[in-house]
């Protein structure tokens, strides 16, 4: 069974104990242990599908999960457990956060979320701006967010980049607004779940263009912004296709820090300092798993780190000079 995230709105004035941002191994686990611990808990995550242990074919070595599994079935496990104990999950986009105050504020694309403490669990997934005239035209006709800005793109042409669930959710949502959408997937198949590829497929407005990379956006630097881009196709040719937008759904290595706008110290590579109770240089304002770049990247260590994040938060939340085990 499938659990239903909830893209519902939040509660007005409604202040959680703990917000999390993220909703990988290290964010869920944050999250049972936090709910468990009698906190109200929210987890805001942009896609289920969207890092690294959701793009995970194959686990086998998981503790305590016999036999092999996908990165998205062990996710629901880690879900389905965290509201199980009370925890709430929003599958939503985060804008940004302002954690200078004792309730801390993060703005998502469905509304705004308030909390007494702060989990960051975003991963490291994200990317710098590579591609030529991607930094240029940021904001004016690149996005990174279809839940943002695709209502800007009403009956126009855009290209979607990207080959995983979450590109095709955002190309399908695109949909809903352009006249025309172009995805582009630089290898010969999607790595998309077949259903959703399916459901692109059906989509009258998406043209779908596997072997198709990526190569420049052009524009127009003191007019319309962005006019076209250009790709590499599958038989190696360079061609130009005309779109007034194009959203980039490509992995990175970065620690996906940018909403925090540079609110908490970071190492000289950007991942999050943190000591042993995961706590950041704000107080209340913890960071987890591969946000925080650590040598060995595997998810049962996510896991504990959000243990331990979440213990962190109880302590500071109740004033004890210790954390409470909770077995």
């Amino acid at each position: 069974m499938v659990t239903t995230p909830s893209f519902a709105f939040p509660g007005p004035g409604k202040v959680y104990d703990v917000v999390i941002v993220g909703g990988g191994p290290a964010g869920l686990t944050a999250a049972q242990f936090a709910a468990r611990a009698k906190l109200s808990t929210v987890v805001l995550d942009r896609s289920p599908a969207a890092g690294a242990l959701g793009l995970t074919q194959k686990i086998e070595n998981y503790p305590g999960v016999p036999g092999v599994r996908t990165g998205l079935e062990l996710l629901e496990i880690f879900r389905k457990q965290a509201i199980d104990f009370g925890a709430e999950y929003v599958q939503t986009q985060v804008l940004e956060a302002d954690v200078a105050g004792e309730v801390k504020t993060v703005v998502a694309a469905n509304g705004t979320y308030q909390g007494r403490t702060l989990i960051v669990a975003t991963g490291s997934m994200g990317r710098k701006p590579v591609i030529p005239g991607e930094a240029e035209f940021l904001g004016r006709g690149v996005s990174y967010c279809a839940t943002c800005d695709a209502a800007f793109f009403g009956d126009a042409v855009v290209a979607v980049a990207g080959d995983t669930d979450e590109a095709v959710e955002e190309a399908l949502l695109v949909a809903k607004y352009a006249r025309t959408v172009y995805v582009l997937a630089p290898g010969p198949r999607l790595r998309a779940d077949p259903e959703a590829e399916d459901a692109l497929r059906r989509d009258p407005r998406i043209e779908l263009l596997t072997g198709h990379r990526l190569l420049q956006i052009r524009g127009e630097r003191d007019g319309a912004g962005v006019t076209g881009v250009v790709v590499r196709d599958r038989e190696g040719k360079q061609v130009e296709l005309a779109v007034s937008g194009v959203f980039i759904y490509l992995q990175g290595v970065q620690p996906v820090v940018d909403f925090l706008k540079g609110a908490v110290e970071l190492t000289e590579t950007g991942c999050v300092k943190v000591d042993r109770e995961m706590r950041t240089s704000v107080p209340g304002v913890y960071a987890v798993g591969d946000v925080t770049c650590k040598e060995i990247r595997q998810a049962v260590i996510a896991a504990a780190e959000g243990c331990v994040a979440a213990l962190a938060a109880d302590k500071y939340l109740h004033g004890r000079t210790a954390a409470r085990s909770l077995w």
